[in-house]
């Protein structure tokens, strides 16, 4: 409470509800909670500073600029870009988890029961995610309570929107294995668009090689008699 306080006091509430917001997506197996970050670069910030003030020629002009590409730098590394591999994780992931939901509920098991089978089936870190959501119901949330949680956790919109959609289902009481086939048939058309795309980028990645490697050594072939030549 009182490391809190005094964060209020150098931070404003909103950038500590956007750092709040973004740790949240790094999961449950995070330990390092919003405020201790803010801390820890603040303080790293001033000991850049300094080292470079004294350290580099002309530091009271280089001190300021590296400092400020630290503190930007620090929160793109090390909480936006594992946002971003953990989403592209949580997505590979998916499919598999949410086939293996779906033939549970095609059991005639009820949302709360397939996805614990589903859970003690599969060793994922989605599947994680949800034996924690679960475990909340233990302690008096619902389950619809637990999933919604359990979004704020999940930087993927793609499994958001199907939790939403098995929350609603099991809500308003339609057929959530019906809902459930044509989410992973979406999940599967979203994969083989993704590997299309990474094919059809293979052209330009050889162009870009060959523009710098085969081409200057092709010219180098071509123009090494003229440079014998000139050098004789």
């Amino acid at each position: 409470m009182e490391k809190r306080e005094l964060a209020r006091k150098i931070y404003n509430q909103k950038t500590i509800d956007k750092m709040e917001k973004k740790i949240n997506l790094l999961g449950i197996y995070n330990k390092v909670d919003a405020i201790t970050f803010l801390n820890l670069r603040l303080f790293t910030s001033f000991i850049v500073f300094f080292v470079v003030l004294y350290v580099i020629n002309l530091g009271y002009i280089m001190a300021p600029i590296i400092t400020i590409l630290y503190y930007i730098m620090v929160g793109k590394i090390l909480v936006d870009k594992k946002i971003r591999t953990r989403e592209s994780k949580l997505e590979a992931e998916a499919m598999y988890f949410f086939e293996v939901l779906t033939l549970s509920l095609e059991t005639g098991r009820n949302l709360d029961e397939a996805l614990r089978v589903t859970v003690n089936s599969i060793d994922s870190e989605l599947s994680d995610e949800f034996s924690e959501a679960l475990r909340q119901t233990k302690f008096g949330k619902s389950l619809t309570e637990s999933l919604k949680d359990m979004q704020k956790s999940i930087p993927s919109e793609t499994i958001n929107n199907i939790i939403l959609t098995l929350t609603e289902a099991d809500m308003y009481g339609s057929s959530i294995t019906d809902t459930m086939y044509n989410q992973v048939d979406y999940l599967r058309e979203k994969k083989k668009l993704e590997i299309k795309a990474e094919i059809s980028k293979v052209p330009i990645k050889i162009s870009i090689i060959s523009v710098l490697f085969f081409v200057p050594l092709i010219l180098l072939i071509i123009l090494s008699p003229v440079i014998l030549s000139y050098i004789g």
